[in-house]
């Protein structure tokens, strides 16, 4: 489970940014006191559009960020108070892959089981695994430097999960993907919440939201400005599409 209590977070201005910004403020405020609970064998999807501070909440989650104020806790761990723990129970996949080019697949995934204490067995297992799914075979001896941008989010995927984590962060996991490994992405989202795993799902592609989302927020300049399930938001469209009814729900929320 992931519980977010009043969460807050603001950034120090530098001289210039303060210059450029109305007011002449010396913080500016990511994430304005949101509250959520994201639950085992659901898929919450947190959106919002560029600049919402959407991937503030993620990094905090991760413990990327701390907190200015407010608390997140996740698998009974605070990301304040123990964030080693809160480490070693989730899964973080972002757009940015943060791979080691002189490694090849193999060696990457082996590493971080190692980090994470993961028995050889279980890691074999679990790596042969993932490597059937997204049809890695080929290239898992080639360095990542020669992988093309979809082979190398394949590899961060299976990275993300090696350690069987109990919360699983996926931030845009399909970006760059071709259609076909797109579609076993969506089927190992759904294995996680088979598995009663606590996943958060962000996506800017709504019909792979509306596919896979139990529960959903929108956040946009830091506040939340809708909170509920996806029958709550299906239930506001009066025939426009999800993409529509969530540009609506930001307009009326932008002054």
């Amino acid at each position: 489970m992931i519980q977010i209590d009043n969460l807050y977070k603001e950034f120090k201005l530098s001289k210039q940014q303060r210059k450029e910004t109305p007011g002449n403020p010396d913080v500016a405020v990511a994430v304005n006191k949101i509250s959520l609970e994201c639950v085992p064998g659901r898929i919450f999807s947190l959106l919002g559009p560029n600049g919402a501070g959407k991937t503030t909440t993620l990094r905090m989650i991760s413990t990327i960020l701390k907190p200015s104020s407010g608390n997140i806790t996740v698998a009974g761990h605070s990301v304040t108070t123990d964030p080693q723990k809160v480490r070693a129970s989730i899964g973080f996949l972002t757009g940015s892959t943060g791979l080691y080019d002189r490694l090849t697949p193999d060696e990457v995934i082996e590493y971080f089981a190692d980090l994470n204490d993961v028995p050889k067995t279980e890691m074999t297992e679990r790596r042969d695994y993932y490597y059937d799914l997204l049809d890695m075979h080929d290239f898992k001896k080639k360095r990542i430097g020669q992988l093309s941008t979809g082979m190398k989010q394949k590899v961060s995927i299976t990275r993300t999960m090696i350690h069987d984590p109990q919360v699983v962060i996926f931030d845009e996991p399909t970006s760059g993907l071709d259609v076909i490994t797109a579609e076993n992405i969506i089927k190992l989202i759904r294995d996680c919440k088979t598995q009663n795993k606590t996943v958060i799902f962000s996506s800017h592609i709504m019909s792979e939201v509306d596919l896979l989302c139990d529960d959903l927020a929108i956040i946009n300049k830091g506040n939340i400005i809708f909170s509920g399930t996806m029958e709550d938001f299906r239930a506001r469209l009066n025939g426009k599409s999800l993409t529509q009814e969530f540009i609506d729900i930001v307009n009326e929320h932008k002054s």
